[in-house]
Parts: C-alpha cells; sequence; structure tokens
C-alpha cells in the first residue's frame, strides 16, 4: 500500500547546525523526526554548488547532463554575460511531473517551472530565495488568491541586507519569520483542500537567513566580536526556531500515515567564496594582464590593516568596494571614497576624462540597467577582449574563461598555448595566500576541458573553476607575483558548502535507522520510491529508503 509523501526542503540549511541545535534541545520538531525514522548526511557537487542543487533535486541529473551550470549566462560569440532564469525542463522535466496517475501539490518550490503533467496544483515565486522563474500558478488564479488569504511574502526578491547594517539585518529577520508563519498557514491550507499522494514545499527562509545572519550567531567568524553585543540571542537560530515551528504546524495537518521527508540539497558555512570570486579573482586577472592594479592595492609585506567594518561601509557594500578603485589622481581617488556616490557622480566630470580605457562604475551600471552591476568581474568587462583570460561573474567558485582564438571574436591565446595558460594561471593561484594567516587561498582547481576546442554546449563556460579553501574567511590576499589585494570589506557573511541531510519519517521506516551517506542525485528517487512511483531510466541517483541499516 502506497502513503502520502510530505516532502519539506529547507534551502541551504547546514547539517552541522541542525544536528548541534537539536542536541542541545532546540529544534524539537526535527529532533522527533530523527528519533522516530531515518536521518542521514548528503553530498551534492563540490563546484558550481551555489547554483546546480535545485536543478539536480528536481531533474535527477547532474548539471554535466542538464548542461545548466550557473543562473548566469556567458554568450560564447560575444562578450556578453546575462542574468538568466532556471533550467528550461525541456529534455528532463521535474520529477513530480507524473500525469494523471498522481495528485500533486507544488508549492514555492524554487528554479522550476509550471509542468502540464501534474495533476493537481503549482504555486512558484511566492517567497522563495531565488527564484527564477516568475510568480504565477496553476491553476492561473491560485497564487493571487492565496496572498489575498494569507498574505505575501515580504521579502521575495528581496531578502538581503548590508551584513554590516545591523538594524537592516534585524528587519530582515522580523521580515523573514514573517515569511515563515505565512508558508505555515499556506501549506496547511492546501493539505486540507484534498489528499495528496506528493506534497511539496520548501523554506527558502533558511537560505536566506545564512547568507546574511551568520556572523550574528557562529563564532568563528571574524565580524561576531563586533556585532555580538549589538543584538539579543542568535537570529539564525531563531530563524530556524520559527522553521521547526511551522514544520510541526504543517504535519499536523498532514495525514497520520504520511511518509515524511526533510531535507537539504546542499548547506552553509562561514562565507569563504564571495571575496576571492568576485573581488579577488577579477582583480588578480586584470594584474595577471596588464601589470598593475584597478582595485584594492595594498602593500605586500606589511602587516594588513584593520577589516573595513566602519566608513565606507554606510555607503553600502558595493560603493565601499568601488571606493577602492585605483586611481592615479589622489585628490579623485580620495573623494571617490569619502564623498557619496550621488555627489561623486557630479565631481568626476570636473577631472576630466581619462586617455585610457576603465572599469565600468557599478552605478553606471545601475543606470544601464544591467542586473549584474553588483558583481565586480562585470567591472572589468571592458577589458576581457584585451585579456589572455578574465573572471566570469560568480555566486560560488571562481571561474576563469581563456580568450580563445577561434572561439572568442577577439581571442588572443592560441589554442596550442591553451594548456600552458590554464598551467601559468594555476600556480599563479596555489601561489595566492591569505595576507592574515599565510594560507593558501586554493583548495583546488578544475579544468572543465581536456582539449581547447572542445565546445560541447553542455560544458560550464569557465574553462578553470578555482574551490577555495574553506578553513578561513579571508579579505585581504596576497600575490607573490601581484601584490596584495585588499583589505575589502565583507560581503554576505554565509555561503554554500556541499553538505545536505536527509530525515524521513513513516509506516516501514524504523526509528532510529541510518542509511550510507547519500548524494542531492539521491533525492528524487527516494521521493518516488516512497510513492510507489517509477523511476525514470536516465535519473543519476538511487533511492536511500531500500538501503536502510537499522541503528544499534
Amino acid at each position: 500500500m502506497n502513503h502520502p509523501v510530505i516532502a519539506i526542503g529547507l534551502d541551504a540549511a547546514d547539517p552541522l547546525l541542525i544536528e548541534t541545535w537539536m542536541s542541545q534541545g532546540h529544534l524539537k520538531n526535527l529532533k522527533q523526526l530523527c528519533d522516530r525514522g531515518l536521518y542521514t548526511r548528503l553530498k551534492t557537487f563540490n563546484y558550481y554548488r551555489a547554483e546546480t542543487p535545485w536543478t539536480t533535486f528536481l531533474t535527477g541529473c547532474s548539471p554535466q547532463n542538464t548542461g545548466y551550470w550557473a543562473p548566469v549566462k556567458f554568450h560564447e560569440g560575444t562578450y556578453e554575460v546575462e542574468e538568466i532564469e532556471a533550467y528550461d525542463f525541456s529534455e528532463h522535466p521535474p520529477f513530480y511531473a507524473l500525469g494523471d496517475d498522481y495528485q500533486v501539490a507544488v508549492f514555492d518550490m524554487p528554479q522550476s517551472t509550471l509542468s502540464e503533467q501534474v495533476n493537481g496544483l503549482q504555486v512558484l515565486a511566492w517567497g522563495a530565495h531565488s527564484p527564477l522563474t516568475p510568480s504565477h500558478s496553476k491553476p492561473a488564479g491560485l497564487l493571487e488568491a492565496l496572498i489575498q488569504k494569507h498574505g505575501e511574502h515580504p521579502r521575495l526578491r528581496k531578502d538581503h541586507a548590508s551584513c554590516m547594517n545591523v538594524a537592516a539585518l534585524k528587519r530582515l529577520q522580523s521580515d523573514i519569520q514573517v515569511g515563515i508563519a505565512r508558508r505555515s498557514a499556506i501549506c496547511q491550507d492546501l493539505l486540507q483542500r484534498q489528499p495528496w499522494d506528493l506534497f511539496l514545499t520548501i523554506f527558502g527562509e533558511t537560505h536566506s537567513a545564512g547568507h546574511y545572519l551568520w556572523h550574528l550567531s557562529q563564532p568563528s567568524h571574524p565580524l561576531y566580536e563586533t556585532y555580538k553585543d549589538q543584538v539579543s540571542g542568535d537570529p539564525l537560530l531563531e530563524v530556524f526556531e520559527s522553521v521547526d515551528r511551522a514544520i510541526g504546524e504543517i504535519l499536523d495537518k498532514a495525514p497520520k500515515d504520511a511518509q515524511v521527508v526533510v531535507f537539504a540539497a546542499h548547506g552553509m558555512g562561514n562565507n569563504v567564496m564571495d571575496l576571492p570570486s568576485m573581488v579577488f579573482l577579477p582583480e588578480l586577472l586584470y594584474r595577471f594582464n596588464f601589470g598593475k592594479p584597478a582595485l584594492a592595492p595594498g602593500q605586500l609585506g606589511a602587516p594588513p590593516s584593520e577589516p573595513i567594518t566602519k566608513g565606507r561601509v554606510e555607503r553600502g557594500w558595493i560603493g565601499a568596494v568601488w571606493g577602492l578603485k585605483h586611481d592615479a589622481n589622489r585628490l579623485r581617488s580620495w573623494l571617490r571614497q569619502k564623498l557619496p556616490n550621488k555627489l561623486f557622480k557630479h565631481v568626476e566630470p570636473l577631472f576630466g576624462k581619462d586617455s585610457q580605457p576603465d572599469l565600468v562604475s557599478p552605478f553606471k551600471l545601475i543606470e544601464q540597467g544591467d542586473a549584474l552591476f553588483f558583481q565586480p568581474a562585470v567591472w572589468y568587462k571592458p577589458f576581457w577582449s584585451q585579456m589572455r583570460a578574465f573572471a566570469l561573474p560568480s555566486y560560488s567558485e571562481g571561474y576563469i574563461r581563456i580568450n580563445l582564438k577561434g572561439r572568442e571574436p577577439e581571442g588572443i591565446v592560441e589554442p596550442s598555448e591553451y594548456e600552458a595558460l590554464c598551467d601559468e594561471l594555476s600556480q599563479l593561484l596555489y601561489n595566492l595566500k591569505d595576507a592574515r594567516t599565510g594560507q593558501p587561498m586554493v583548495k583546488q582547481i578544475v579544468r572543465t576541458r581536456q582539449q581547447p576546442d572542445q565546445r560541447d554546449p553542455k560544458l560550464p563556460d569557465a574553462d578553470l573553476v578555482i574551490i577555495w579553501q574553506e578553513e578561513h574567511v579571508t579579505d585581504v590576499v596576497d600575490s607573490p607575483e601581484l601584490g596584495r589585494i585588499g583589505p575589502v570589506p565583507y560581503s554576505r557573511t554565509g555561503s554554500h558548502r556541499s553538505d545536505g541531510f536527509l530525515m524521513a519519517q513513516g509506516p516501514g521506516i524504523e526509528p532510529g535507522s541510518s542509511a550510507p551517506e547519500g548524494h542531492a542525485l539521491d533525492l528524487a528517487p527516494t521521493v518516488l520510491s516512497l510513492m510507489g512511483a517509477s523511476i525514470p531510466p536516465h535519473f543519476e541517483g538511487r533511492p536511500l529508503i531500500e538501503t536502510l541499516i537499522l541503528a544499534k
């Protein structure tokens, strides 16, 4: 006999945090699920880990098979990049598109699509973090009806705040918790409308909170000591406690014989990616190509100055980083750092135009409507055609594109030079060190092409993927060859890890059982197996529930 499945995702919820807080007596509903059923860890891919987990979950396929690596696309044949929507699912539909044989309800699944093959209801982009899909539903009027009854999510597509503005972070936390309560009410409502074979929802609030509240919770972050006295309690834990309560409320309305699955396809930790990928890498490649700094020059060998926690940060992270732009004109450099951006925009023309090309200002990009204005890599775009290699915009690892002849419109690297250049860049990056600790910055460099002429459209845009060290948060780095970069102000304080988890409770699952560590690819087969539905042959994972090991 098949039982209904209630699947609840906690977006980017780190298993170590969950396990620690459960052991301390917090998250009582999750602890009860663990005690009454199964718990195991999951892994996902160790690069492009911020962008691919939900597509992996939805399709049961790796990015090598979907060709979807990131929501930012570099267009071969140009030097243009753009922010794109989710995977189009034309080759691999969402796993829950099961046709007439199953009644399915999907609420606020991020990075998905409305499928004609779902017998039930679908609501997308009500409040998910980075939904990458329009706010719409099937039936068409359902989303608006739910908003009218329960309210909208206060932070849809604006779930961010400066990590150095505690008042803004407190408002973010409050709004996130309002969203959690409304999500709970909507899920309870939908659960009671009719019996479902599968009910799926995702708490995106754990993702948002992890990015922006991490340093207010975790003593290992360098900013924790600076800001801990400005908050009471643990804001990140409070968000997770709200989620835990909401899960209890939702399950109270679920059928008593339901199989319950709670999972995270990836996790979160100290942010060791944003500054290296978004700031240090594009600046390092600029210096590699032109032999001079463009941003945040520092004195190699000198003790690093204190982390930037005041002064420039009141201008916002983008303004603070842009204020560090290298400028031979000392007065203009000083004014760029000190004046409000709106005022400096009027003062700058008084200095006349530079004879040489320059970085493009993020504020000019805003005026032009460029959605990637906040990505420093894009500030260097005027130079990409002149560079042997350049950094692509990133939300996680570092991505390098070789300016290859025959592939790029103004390519300058001969195919015969491709391997040697990759070797040279790799050595340069392996020599890069955290200026505060002396620790190497790079853990691994992945080459995505064995030959320079590989043009498979399913390959990543990057030729080299830089996997950074995960032990220390870094705001200043030293290159023996190219000098110091930084300090620069911290951005988001939590970043992604490849660790996730799975909890499952219900008929046939023994209390206290476990399973071997799984993979994010195993999530969709596990849900389908619990439903008694067939698993498509192209799925790359396996049902974890079939490999139960009774805990001793």
